[in-house]
């Protein structure tokens, strides 16, 4: 993704903040925010910060998963699954 037209000025999000939600609501993409010709923040709309939460929160269980099996913290999934059934039958 380019983000070169996506790359505006604060004075510019000053001016135009209702044009700038509703552009970052209607595109879906970043915006970074420049102060003395310096990128110093990127806003984006809700729905996509939203989207980044929850694909940050499904990597950090890959990682978590990942460190358990590097530190040998796995069982066999048969006694997993023997496991779990034996609890729903003491249900």
């Amino acid at each position: 993704m380019r983000y070169s037209s996506q790359i505006k000025p604060i004075s510019y999000l000053k001016a135009n903040a209702a044009e700038v939600l509703k552009e970052l609501a209607e595109q879906r993409r970043p915006m970074v925010i420049t102060q003395n010709g310096e990128a110093r923040a990127v806003i984006q709309d809700v729905a996509s910060y939203d989207e980044t939460q929850e694909t940050l929160a499904l990597l950090k269980i890959l990682a978590l998963g990942n460190q358990d099996i590097e530190a040998g913290k796995v069982r066999p999934a048969a006694d997993a699954i023997k496991r779990l059934r034996a609890k729903k039958a003491r249900a």
